[in-house]
């Protein structure tokens, strides 16, 4: 009779579950033994999660399940974990929600004790117990703001190379030797900042080498004051991306580079000292260091997905990223860095007004067959690599397993690659039939958009992507080189990048281009897109098939305006209905515009300072003759309201008309909603003017090189 009485009370409770309110409550001063209410909630994602699990045991439910996450600072002591039993469904999604306008805080790091004084310029905290830290600390926050690890130059500056050279040992596949010594000169500069480190530090000194696209990171094995040069040890360099007496590096984590207010060294005893800003003071900082690598992690398979769970309202900070002893080799786009939210075997995954901040690695990475997620309303920043990463590296075997149909909108993305200068605003990898909408992508290493993950003519699962409405600039920082605002990469059939407002994308050497199709980029519509001040060129194909290049604005580059590299024997793009307009560089860069096949016409010509336009070393009149290219184009200045304020308003209509130009709405690009929302995504004045400046610097250093 008692088994048949509670046999009843469980089917009556779960006959009636959706009577009863199916939100969970999560408190800071909450415990995991409560029951979720609101008079007596839980403290953890994990318990709420539980009861949840057990709700969907009881009943089929038709309403979201709502965890209610009351403002605060919630230190996760390991990732935040979920799986298939965590599903919801599609009446019924597992919401976690927060409070709009107060944000609860889910922290991968640690609050440090407080500083001690050791002088006016210098603090000290003692770390004793620094295996609770990973057995090291490589990153470190004050008040919410990075501190750089100590290092010569300082920040924004950099060393240059005199010279660098690699010794090959062992062989592997395709004779590809497996290891290399890598012997970087130094000039007398350099070796004066080197001299009186003591020996012990030299242990752990690392050197950071920008070498076109790539960065390579490495612990200083020698030092040689006999022959003025550090070694390094690691996989050999490609010969298509080697060091040479071009690459910029800077050394960092030795004390004696402890010189710059924001800097910190650790000691190998545990003593970490860090040299204050104006205005910090021992009472008013606090320092906090990451302690994990990923902060959510949804991890489905191929029989059980994770489905239908949606977080709003939340913001995550502070991961880390580790670099082992054996250090960082060359990583287009930092591919293979994780995020500090991991999605595999996943749908109808929801980000909304979420924060990302102060991440070692990746804001979020959408990976193995994903689908139908959304992220949206999201402010990514103080990034340590990059913003959103879509897809696998690879194509999986299933094409039901490609991820696809993913929305990023509407996002602000901004501060990144001080770990990885390589990062990308957004990458797609092997994926398809996503939109990347309306975001604002600045402040960036690398580039802001890049879609494809293919080298060549090879089958690509990067088809039917949308790149439209986003404000991408300032990138680059005169860092790297071989970049652009959208960056494509092999076939990547039905891509439509339009609408999108892309300016200052500044290159160390070579490649700081606003609309870059580079190898094997084929079947993309770039239309309606807005680009200015890039320093190589608006547009460039390095080689692609059957593009179409239409009804853009480019103007005032620094270089050139024009580029494309590799003649074949198709049609490599269509060039027609944009406007052209420069006051400095010339109109085409690189030699081989004249010699591919373009299909070039019904465009508009404008250098400010004279009519007498060259297409290469050609007036336009033998330029039509010679190449019959740009048959119907023209000379003339369409009037653009202010274009020394970048106001690119079109006055002269009636130029535009002969072209058959159709204006469009360039202020649409970036955020939209609310009026706090779209402030917020100002760029803040004080780095535009540092990014002018280092554009001039690097402007006038090439002058006087040459």
């Amino acid at each position: 009779m008692k088994k048949y009485l509670i046999g009843l009370l469980f089917f009556l409770f779960a006959s009636n579950l959706n009577a009863f309110s199916i939100t969970i409550y999560i408190s800071p001063s909450g415990s995991d033994t409560n029951q979720g209410t609101i008079e007596k909630p839980v403290a953890s994602l994990e318990a709420a999660c539980l009861l949840a699990r057990n709700m969907r045991k009881s009943g089929a439910l038709s309403e979201p399940v709502e965890v209610i996450i009351e403002t605060g600072t919630y230190v996760l002591g390991k990732p935040f974990f979920l799986t298939p039993e965590d599903s919801g469904t599609e009446d019924s999604p597992l919401v976690f929600k927060g409070n709009r306008e107060d944000q609860p805080v889910f922290s991968g790091g640690i609050s440090l004790p407080d500083f001690e004084k050791v002088s006016d310029s210098l603090w000290k905290i003692e770390v004793s117990e620094i295996k609770n830290f990973g057995g090291n600390i490589q990153q470190l926050f004050v008040n919410g703001e990075r501190a750089v690890r100590a290092r010569t130059p300082n920040a924004y500056e950099y060393f240059k190379t005199k010279s660098a050279s690699q010794t090959l040992i062992g062989s592997g596949e395709r004779n590809w030797s497996r290891f290399g010594v890598h012997k970087i000169g130094l000039t007398a500069d350099q070796l004066e900042a080197l001299k009186d480190i003591p020996y012990p530090e030299f242990e752990d000194m690392i050197v950071s080498i920008h070498h076109a696209w790539d960065r390579t990171r490495k612990y200083v094995q020698r030092f040689s004051m006999q022959d003025s040069s550090i070694y390094i040890l690691g996989r050999p360099m490609h010969r298509w991306n080697t060091l040479d007496n071009s690459s910029q590096f800077y050394l960092e984590n030795a004390k004696s580079f402890l010189d710059a207010p924001g800097e910190w060294f650790l000691e190998q005893d545990g003593t970490l000292y860090y040299m204050p800003k104006e205005g910090q003071t021992i009472e008013n900082s606090t320092a906090v260091v990451p302690v994990l690598d990923n902060l959510v992690i949804i991890k489905g398979d191929k029989a059980n997905k994770v489905q239908n769970i949606r977080f709003e309202n939340l913001s995550f900070q502070y991961t880390r990223f580790m670099m082992g002893r054996q250090g960082n080799e060359p990583s287009q786009a930092a591919s293979t860095t994780e995020a500090a939210v991991m999605a595999d075997y996943a749908d109808n995954i929801w980000f909304k007004n979420c924060e990302i901040a102060h991440t070692g690695t990746n804001a979020i990475w959408l990976r193995a067959a994903c689908a139908d997620s959304k992220v949206e309303h999201c402010y990514f920043h103080d990034l340590g690599i990059g913003g959103v990463k879509i897809g696998e590296k690879r194509a999986p075997a299933g094409k039901n397993l490609i991820t696809r149909n993913i929305t990023v909108d509407n996002n602000i993305m901004r501060s990144a690659g001080s770990e990885f200068p390589t990062g990308v605003g957004v990458v797609i990898f092997a994926s398809s039939d996503n939109t990347i909408s309306h975001n604002e992508i600045a402040d960036f290493g690398y580039s802001g958009v890049s879609v494809g993950w293919i080298w060549g003519y090879k089958e690509s699962a990067a088809a039917r992507n949308k790149i439209i409405y986003n404000h991408i600039h300032h990138l680059g920082w005169g860092a790297l080189s071989d970049m652009g605002g959208v960056y494509t990469l092999g076939p990547s059939e039905g891509t439509v990048v339009s609408n999108n407002v892309i300016h200052d994308v500044y290159s160390y050497g070579y490649g700081g281009w606003g609309l870059y199709t580079d190898e094997g980029s084929t079947g993309i519509v770039m239309e309606n897109n807005l680009v200015y001040k890039c320093k190589s060129s608006g547009f460039h194909q390095h080689y692609g098939k059957e593009n179409i290049i239409r009804n853009n604005i480019f103007a005032s580059q620094w270089k050139g305006q024009l580029e494309a590299t590799r003649v074949e024997d198709h049609l490599s793009f269509t060039f027609t209905n944009n406007i052209i307009y420069f006051d400095r560089g010339i109109l085409i860069g690189k030699p081989g515009w004249e010699e591919i096949k373009i299909a070039a016409d019904n465009n508009c010509y404008w250098d400010t300072r004279t009519e007498n336009i060259l297409f290469r070393e050609m007036e336009m009149k033998e330029w039509k003759k010679t190449t019959g290219k740009d048959i119907h184009s023209i000379i003339a200045d369409p009037g653009f309201v202010n274009p020394e304020e970048c106001d690119y308003t079109i006055k002269n209509k009636a130029v535009i008309s002969k072209i058959d130009f159709k204006p469009f709405d360039y202020s649409k690009a970036g955020v939209y909603g609310d009026e706090s929302w779209v402030e917020l995504a100002t760029f803040d004045p004080a780095i535009a003017k540092r990014f002018d400046w280092m554009v001039e610097k690097r402007e006038k250093e090439t002058t006087e090189t040459h």
